[in-house]
């Protein structure tokens, strides 16, 4: 399943509401009532979007939002029954692309789900990721990675591993979440594989292979993007 928004409210009604909303627009939609269960939705889907209810039973919205910012820039639109300016400025300083204010007309929701996600494609530059000032260019339609002026053969684990690294470059993925992520799950599959393809990527992208700049070792944990 294609997982496009992640929905985090804690009213049942209101959240039923948006996910038939949202699937007749043509999203692919998952839901969560609180947020322990978001965090864990998050991490297994990797939605594209969160519409994130400030106010819920166990995790307020703000730390949810705050846990997340620390690896990801992932779409985040607020939903929040607060109007005080100081409330929704506070949202925004957490890294909050958006808020609607209940209550709401679903429409409404729509229509910013769709202005939010061409945003953030738009950021992407017509689907292609650049780093280092265009040093490394990753076109997310052809499949293809520059190098400087180099075209680099990657095999498709190796595409799918550089991507989810550079889709959300400030988290450290261990080798497990990498094999998940980018290989699939696949319990014939030793973790450790995923050293082998590291060395393979930063012989084909990175100038000194010894001393990296893309693909950081975090040392006992896993491995992490450090391009710009």
């Amino acid at each position: 399943m294609q997982v496009d928004i992640l929905i985090v409210e804690d009213e049942v009604k209101i959240l039923e509401v948006l996910e038939a909303y949202l699937k007749k627009a043509g999203y692919g939609v998952i839901t969560a009532i609180n947020g322990s269960e978001a965090i864990y939705k998050y991490k297994q889907y990797n939605p594209r979007l969160i519409i994130l209810d400030l106010m819920l039973p166990d995790i307020s919205g703000e730390k949810i939002c705050e846990i997340i910012r620390k690896e990801s820039e992932v779409p985040i639109i607020m939903l929040t029954a607060k109007v005080e300016e100081e409330s929704i400025l506070k949202c925004f300083s957490l890294g909050t692309d958006d808020y609607i204010t209940k209550p709401f007309s679903p429409k409404q929701v729509v229509a910013r789900v769709n202005a939010v996600l061409k945003r953030a494609l738009n950021y992407k530059q017509d689907n292609v990721l650049s780093f280092n000032k265009g040093d490394l260019v990753i076109n997310l339609d052809t499949y293809e990675v520059r190098q400087g002026n180099n075209l680099v053969e990657l095999t498709p684990s190796e595409f799918k591993i550089l991507l989810a690294l550079c889709e959300s470059p400030k988290k450290v993925f261990s080798r497990g979440e990498l094999l998940d992520r980018a290989l699939g799950d696949d319990s014939d599959v030793y973790d450790r594989i995923i050293d082998s393809h590291i060395k393979n990527l930063r012989s084909k992208i990175e100038e000194n292979s010894k001393n990296p700049k893309y693909i950081l070792t975090v040392h006992g944990i896993g491995y992490k993007f450090g391009g710009e």
